[in-house]
């Protein structure tokens, strides 16, 4: 399995210059989720920026360890492990369960987080596979994903027949980042900005008024830049066919699996969100990718503070009619 970091982030460039002479720049990075995590602060105040960058990165290891799929002795580790599928949940991990819940029901129950059997059978979760998945394999993996099966009931999150297991990682860096801006901005901080690479949080903008701009690749050749994006006290997502693949028989597959058809959704090739939190980022991003666009178009449409860019399978570029933080040329 082969992962590709796709945003192009424009420091050598010189677009994440200092500006006011007044604001130092502090910058610190985080190895967590499998990936870094970097957040950039200006500040009069180092010590404070300092002080709040631990603060964050303590939150984001936080969240890490306790609803990681893949660390031992998270909550998530031990109700897929455990043999009456039931664990206790405090007042964050109903919220976290509730929202995923109604991302479900948005995207057409498309958005479903019991996929790991699935994932599992075309090698996401080992070194990769060598073959593609038969048609039996695939069948009896479906057989197992179903979030209509897992509920929140009396404080417990609660997995039915025939569901086993679910997996976090479609949302849980853009939750972490999430948290990480709302610790920080209560400790003061008015301008900064947080990546986990496909997840970013911005807090006000740069000195002088600067927004935030990141490189956005192309998915049709990641080695080049599609156009840049300006942020102001936003977050985006994005998700791509071109993140995280296995690669069998000279052929690369995709990790967004379609749940009706057991294969790697085909008609898009990048789905970006920008909206008011990471964590709704990181959800809209993965779900839109496997609705039918005009699906998407009508969700968006009808919210406020959300807006999409899709590029799909042929490279038509389709966007909500707010989407407007492309860099002007």
């Amino acid at each position: 399995m082969k992962k590709i970091l796709f945003l192009l982030f424009l420091s050598a460039m010189g677009l994440f210059g200092c500006g006011n002479k007044k604001s130092q720049k502090i910058e610190r990075e985080l190895f967590s989720f499998g990936t870094y995590i970097k957040i950039t602060v200006y500040d009069e105040d180092s010590k404070k920026a300092e002080k709040a960058i631990e603060a964050a990165f303590k939150e984001i290891e936080r969240v890490d360890n306790k609803l990681n799929t893949k660390k031992n002795g998270s909550i998530i580790d031990q109700i897929n492990s455990s043999k009456d599928k039931k664990i206790k949940l405090d007042s964050e991990g109903k919220e976290i369960f509730t929202k995923v819940k109604e991302l479900y029901e948005v995207s057409g129950e498309k958005y479903d987080i019991t996929i790991s059997p699935l994932m599992e059978v075309w090698g996401f979760t080992t070194n990769g596979s060598e073959k593609i998945p038969s048609k039996s394999e695939i069948d009896k993996a479906l057989s197992k994903v179903d979030y209509s099966k897992v509920s929140v009931k009396d404080d417990y999150l609660i997995f039915e027949e025939p569901v086993e297991k679910i997996d976090t990682g479609s949302f849980l860096k853009g939750y972490a980042i999430s948290r990480a801006k709302v610790l920080m901005e209560d400790m003061g901080i008015k301008s900064a900005f947080i990546t986990s690479i496909s997840s970013i949080e911005t807090i006000g903008t740069k000195p002088g008024t600067k927004k935030w701009r990141i490189g956005l690749q192309n998915p049709s050749d990641p080695s080049k830049m599609l156009d840049v994006v300006n942020l102001d006290d936003k977050a985006m997502g994005v998700s791509g066919d071109y993140q995280t693949f296995v690669e069998i028989e000279g052929k690369r597959y995709h990790h967004i699996l379609d749940v009706e058809t057991g294969y790697p959704v085909a008609d898009k090739k990048m789905v970006v969100v920008i909206c008011e939190d990471a964590f709704t980022a990181d959800l809209l991003s993965t779900a839109f990718f496997s609705m039918p666009i005009k699906e998407i178009l009508k969700y968006v449409e009808d919210k406020k503070n959300v807006d999409v860019f899709i590029v799909d399978s042929d490279s038509k570029i389709t966007t909500s009619t707010g989407f407007n933080y492309f860099l002007k040329k």
